[in-house]
């Protein structure tokens, strides 16, 4: 089985592509050195095949010995469809567009020599990238275990967005673990209101619409008391004081970004 050089060159060139089915041995390989979830065979026949799996890897044009086109990182990915997805009601889905799709990062991982340099984050692009050139894709969703915290400042940075803790998504050797689901929303999709959001919404609403009453009542209170007083003056008559109407704001219409 190949092995990975732990002593990458001063200056790397890194560069990306689709990942192979020359790539298997060494995805299995940092798969098993990098994650505690032991993967299938399938799973890898899958990424190098290109079945149902979408995937890039990184690799180091720089190193010598016949190693610049191996992998020091790579990411995977599939599409699904939103109506079967779990985070369906964190999306605006419009049944009426059971077309609606998501990719779904499934692994992620670079040589532990070769971190720091920016590749994870390319790799992520490459994947948002992927995602915005499907029209009916809405958004990039991923787990993470809750003890990764270089992951979650990783995404945190890539401005995805922590929507939904999981109790004991994960089970590693007997022992369960939390994952945090992230979510990155392109081409236009985005989660619903939050209550909160939505009362806020409400509120801000209502206080602009009673701005513009008060406003237009001064206005027209303004106008009455001088055209009166004017009446006064000529006929010197008493001003009365006019029954009061009810006011009414109604508002429609609301959007929560």
């Amino acid at each position: 089985m190949p092995m990975v050089n732990p002593n990458p060159p001063h200056r790397s060139t890194i560069c990306y592509r689709p990942i192979q089915p020359a790539d298997l041995e060494i995805l299995e390989q940092i798969h098993t050195d990098l994650f505690p979830i032991r993967y299938e065979s399938e799973f890898f026949q899958n990424v190098v095949n290109g079945h149902d799996i979408v995937s890039w890897a990184a690799v180091d044009r720089s190193r010598p010995n016949g190693q610049s086109d191996e992998l020091i990182g790579f990411v995977t990915a599939r599409i699904v469809l939103v109506k079967e997805s779990e985070i369906g009601d964190l999306l605006n889905y419009d049944p009426s567009k059971p077309d609606q799709t998501l990719v779904y990062i499934l692994t992620l991982g670079v040589v532990e020599s070769f971190r720091n340099l920016g590749i994870a984050s390319a790799l992520i692009r490459e994947v948002i990238k992927y995602a915005s050139s499907i029209p009916t894709c809405r958004a990039v969703y991923l787990h993470v275990i809750s003890y990764n915290n270089p992951a979650i400042l990783l995404y945190k940075k890539m401005s995805f967005k922590c929507v939904r803790r999981l109790q004991g998504f994960y089970l590693i050797n007997g022992q369960h673990y939390d994952s945090y689901l992230f979510v990155y929303y392109v081409n236009g999709g985005r989660s619903p209101c939050s209550p909160l959001e939505f009362v806020t919404a409400i509120l801000n609403h209502m206080r602009n619409g009673l701005k513009s009453v008060f406003g237009r009542l001064r206005k027209n209170g303004d106008r009455k008391l001088v055209s009166k007083w004017s009446k006064c003056k000529e006929s010197h008559c008493l001003i009365t004081t006019q029954s009061r109407k009810n006011l009414t704001a109604e508002c429609t219409g609301y959007e929560c970004v």
